[in-house]
Order: C-alpha cells, then structure tokens, then sequence
C-alpha cells in the first residue's frame, strides 16, 4: 500500500476491530471506495497479520501506536 488515509484513535476502551470498523466507514464515505488493507503498529496485534471482515490488518513498525493506515493494497 503507498497511499491510504491516516486514522488517529487512542481510546483504550476501544477494541481494534471497533477502531478498524470505524476507520473504514469514513474511508468509503470520503473515498467512496472500500478499504482492504490496514496497517498498524505491532504494539496494537497480538499477531503480525489479522482479518476482520474484509480488511487484513497487518503491522507496520513506522506507524505511531493509536495510529491506523487504511486503504487499498497495491496487489489489486
């Protein structure tokens, strides 16, 4: 992925799955396409890569912790 949008959510209440769901509501309502792809620092996953629906999440050690980036894979 080369170019997504940056997602801020530090709440600690917050699952990651919830702060996913969030971030790719906004995503398609500002793009208006779907996300499928979402990078997230290792700190935030237990695993390196996850699914939840039809975004893989996967870590990415430059993204901040609180921090989601979201947006297409390349491989599309």
């Amino acid at each position: 992925m080369n170019s997504g949008m940056m997602w801020l959510d530090k709440d600690p209440k917050t699952s990651l799955a919830q702060k996913v769901k969030r971030a790719a509501e906004y995503y398609r309502r500002k793009y208006g396409i779907n996300p499928d792809t979402c990078l997230v620092n290792p700190s935030m996953l237990e695993t390196s890569t996850s699914e939840e629906g039809k975004i893989t999440i996967r870590t990415y050690r430059p993204v901040l912790p609180g921090c989601l980036w979201i947006g297409v894979s390349d491989k599309n």
